[in-house]
């Protein structure tokens, strides 16, 4: 399969996966807003709020998907890569505000007072919830990792995100139908998810910044091309290594410093040659840019 054909496959399957996801996200945020409310417990409603955030990301990330993946061409020469990192992105923000949300609902109704002791119905809730997620979780998961999708991949964490906030929020329930006089707990548990979920905010937010401010790939993804390019015979030193992250591809730009007597062709047919072994090192290196200097050149800067 060519590589414009794996690209649309993988983008099919992104699409199909999270189109699957949304439909879940949808019922689920649903069934645990009416449960909440039957149930009495604010915690469960907070979780169906976050819950209903998921399916925001998922609509960004399949529309997305259809823009990411188109070639480069005049006016963007790297591609579109950076869309999926604005979609990652997105993706934090929401659940970002998720999470802020949760907390102040839980200080004002800490402040008015209101609390009721949770039903049933929406302790059971809390459980599919649990469940639910946590398997399309492993699923969104496995299939970002085998597409290289970060976005996918965060998505992943939204979906786990739901499900872990749903585990305190079940417990809380649970103390609340126990020990009625305290009910406050169903709050506390509307607390506790939203510290779940800022910080799955954070990992997905930190790294995207980095991409977006240009930082640097990896040390030793950096060390990893660096002694790739050494190897290679006839090549006796790399210098100014650049490598910068663009959606989950590497953009590459090197020295190579060779024997100053050989010919032009041949210092360009080393360059072909480094170029060709770190396209295909398994690296997802989109370009590799190599600049060829003799090592008079060196040599005169020492």
């Amino acid at each position: 399969m060519d590589k414009n054909r794996q690209i649309d496959a993988d983008s099919h399957i992104l699409r199909r996966v999270t189109t699957i996801g949304l439909v879940i996200n949808i019922l689920l945020s649903a069934l645990k807003f009416t449960a909440g409310i039957m149930g009495r417990s604010q915690a469960l409603v907070a979780d169906a709020i976050h819950s209903l955030s998921d399916t925001i990301s998922d609509l960004a990330i399949i529309i997305g998907s259809y823009y990411w993946d188109r070639p480069a061409d005049a006016e963007h020469p790297y591609g579109h890569r950076r869309i999926e990192t604005l979609i990652t992105m997105f993706v934090g923000v929401m659940l970002l505000l998720a999470g802020l949300v949760i907390i102040r609902q839980a200080i004002v109704s800490t402040q008015s007072g209101a609390a009721g002791r949770p039903e049933p119905v929406a302790a059971w809730m809390a459980l599919v919830s649990v469940v639910v997620k946590e398997l399309l979780y492993r699923w969104t998961q496995g299939v970002g990792h085998k597409i290289n999708s970060p976005a996918m991949v965060a998505n992943a964490w939204h979906h786990r995100s739901d499900a872990f906030s749903s585990v305190p929020v079940l417990l809380a329930i649970l103390a609340s139908m126990v020990l009625p006089g305290w009910a406050w707990l169903d709050r506390a548990g509307a607390v506790v998810v939203s510290l779940f979920i800022l910080q799955a905010a954070y990992g997905i937010l930190q790294p995207g910044f980095r991409e977006l401010l240009d930082g640097s790939a990896a040390p030793e993804i950096c060390a990893e091309i660096s002694a790739l390019a050494e190897s290679f015979a006839g090549v006796l030193q790399v210098h100014r290594l650049r490598v910068r992250i663009s959606g989950a591809r590497l953009y590459v730009d090197l020295h190579l410093v060779v024997d100053g007597n050989i010919s032009v062709r041949a210092g360009h047919d080393i360059a072909v040659a480094v170029k060709k072994k770190i396209m295909k090192a398994g690296l997802d290196a989109a370009d590799v840019v190599i600049h060829v200097e003799p090592d008079e050149a060196i040599k005169k800067l020492v």
